[in-house]
């Protein structure tokens, strides 16, 4: 099934707008389809960033947290380097 695409526009840097040509051209693919898998990478790892930051304030808030000082996560990456 396709999809329904909405057209947007977007300004470019004449730099990032040379670079995206050139890639398009060396990739034989065109550019939108470039930008379009940019701006979906983009947002799969911010959204991906989103819910790891989530995760980990939620175990963080959890009573069963074990929070380090810092002396002993320094001792303990020393042990891990030099056993």
């Amino acid at each position: 099934m396709q999809q329904i695409a909405k057209p947007i526009t977007l300004q470019l840097p004449v730099e990032y707008d040379i670079r995206l040509d050139a890639f398009s051209k060396a990739s034989q693919c065109t550019r939108d389809d470039i930008a379009l898998q940019a701006i979906e990478d983009y947002l799969d790892m911010q959204e991906y960033q989103i819910r790891m930051i989530k995760e980990a304030v939620k175990e963080a808030d959890s009573p069963s947290a074990v929070f380090l000082e810092h002396e002993e996560v320094v001792q303990r990456l020393k042990n891990l380097c030099y056993p």
